[in-house]
């Protein structure tokens, strides 16, 4: 019997942990932190270096050398819970426990907070706040991401096949007007403190994080309460450890190497991979550093891409229905490779040339993100353990976002600018376009043997 898709009231509440959590990646990795983090730690006689734990770095290569971190933990930690999770069905449970990490720690951020402001220095921290600011920074992004391992998890359960890419795009669309809305009562906090009573030049930005944190762990209880209990799988005796996710895991990969779509299809997922997650999280940082743009473009500039991207994401689930989800892709890729080559060639305080990359970022953006979802979905066998396949996918994303990240970072510090890694970001767009040209032949030539 074929697997029916879940009623309307569970649906909506799943697409509601999408409208929770987005407002992180909008406001925390995207927008209002990166901008806040590039003023706080430039100053006049550092520069752009800052010292962590004793160590100098380039103030934005520590940035992306953070975020690589806790996408490589969390890479370490999701097969491991994942057949947990698969074991005793408690995804939900998993979900709450990486859901409150995340929502506390960007609430920890208020106190990321410069002791000094003067002419001599622009600013400066007491011993232990910035290294406190990244942990926190850090620990943001292992429960935005943990979270996400096991919300993925639950879509081919919840949706049938064929109602798998609009559910997926319903719920990026969610995320997407959430974290618009709760972007834009930040945004007048930041540009009117007075409506507010705030003098400190601090503050707004810090208030946001702790607003970001609320809005999250508060609406994530529509979710928690509707979402129902995913069934333990029985697996007789066999005792759960840390181990088993890594022989999930394993298992897996020997079951993708089986199928030859799906290998191919996840070889190009990883590339492209490194580029659209990496663009998306150094956007606002390369625009304020290498573009020399103010707060108000960047912030201009996301909301653009976040609007655009509500449209992108069901437009692309349309033509997916009418070209194929692969073809789609294929062309989504393209573009984003000619987005970083734009991007290279932009000139410095260009707003309106920042505006039209926005929104061409936005067309693909919600497009590329939803497709690839609920293509794995369809392209994976049919199984039972749906949070061990999802966490397989969720590792190759998250190793290639920490291999496109500090490969970023790394080569801005070698060649004392950004524009160099955006170029090798395009390199990472051409090389997964080439594989999903293979992969849609190697689906038509699967198709014509049936």
């Amino acid at each position: 019997m074929a697997m029916q898709t879940a009623p309307k009231r569970v649906i909506t509440a799943w697409a509601m942990y999408d409208w929770a959590n987005s407002a992180y990646n909008l406001v925390i990795t995207s927008t209002i932190f990166p901008a806040y983090y590039a003023a706080v730690t430039t100053n006049k006689q550092l520069g752009d270096s800052v010292y962590f734990f004793g160590r100098k770095f380039i103030n934005t290569s520590l940035f992306d050398y953070c975020i690589a971190a806790a996408y490589l933990i969390i890479a370490f930690l999701s097969p491991i819970l994942s057949s947990i999770a698969d074991y005793k069905g408690n995804k939900k449970s998993f979900m709450k426990v990486f859901c409150y990490v995340g929502g506390l720690a960007c609430c920890g951020l208020y106190f990321f907070a410069p002791t000094t402001a003067n002419s001599t220095n622009a600013v400066a921290f007491g011993n232990g706040v910035l290294e406190i600011g990244m942990i926190c920074f850090m620990l943001a992004a292992i429960g935005y991401c943990g979270s996400l391992v096991f919300y993925n998890a639950y879509l081919p359960e919840i949706a049938a096949e064929a109602d798998q890419d609009r559910i997926s795009a319903k719920g990026f669309a969610y995320g997407y007007i959430g974290s618009v809305i709760l972007q834009i009562v930040c945004f007048l906090i930041l540009l009117k403190p007075n409506w507010f009573g705030i003098t400190n030049a601090f503050l707004p930005p810090r208030l946001s994080f702790v607003l970001v944190g609320l809005w999250w762990m508060g609406f994530a209880q529509i979710t928690f309460k509707i979402l129902p209990k995913n069934k333990p799988i029985n697996r007789g005796n066999q005792n759960v450890s840390w181990r088993n996710g890594f022989r999930e895991l394993k298992k897996v990969w020997l079951h993708v190497k089986q199928l030859p779509v799906l290998k191919r299809y996840l070889q190009s997922f990883f590339f492209y991979s490194m580029g659209v997650q990496t663009v998306m999280l150094v956007a606002t940082i390369y625009g304020s550093k290498e573009l020399e743009l103010p707060a108000e473009t960047l912030i201009i500039t996301i909301l653009i891409i976040q609007l655009v991207a509500i449209l992108g994401s069901y437009l692309m689930s349309m033509l997916s229905a009418k070209y194929g989800n692969l073809m789609v892709l294929a062309y989504c890729i393209a573009a984003w490779m000619a987005i970083c080559v734009g991007g290279y060639f932009i000139q410095k305080q260009s707003p309106i040339q920042f505006y039209i990359l926005g929104a061409l970022v936005g067309l693909v953006m919600g497009g590329i993100q939803s497709l690839s979802r609920s293509t794995y979905a369809k392209l994976m066998p049919e199984t039972k353990d749906t949070a061990s396949f999802f966490s397989y996918y969720d590792v190759t994303e998250k190793l290639a976002i920490v291999i496109g990240l500090f490969s970023f970072g790394w080569i801005e510090e070698i060649a004392e600018t950004m524009r160099n890694s955006v170029l090798v970001l395009a390199g990472f767009f051409f090389i997964a376009l080439v594989l999903m040209m293979l992969t849609i032949k190697k689906n038509k030539e699967r198709v014509n043997v049936k």
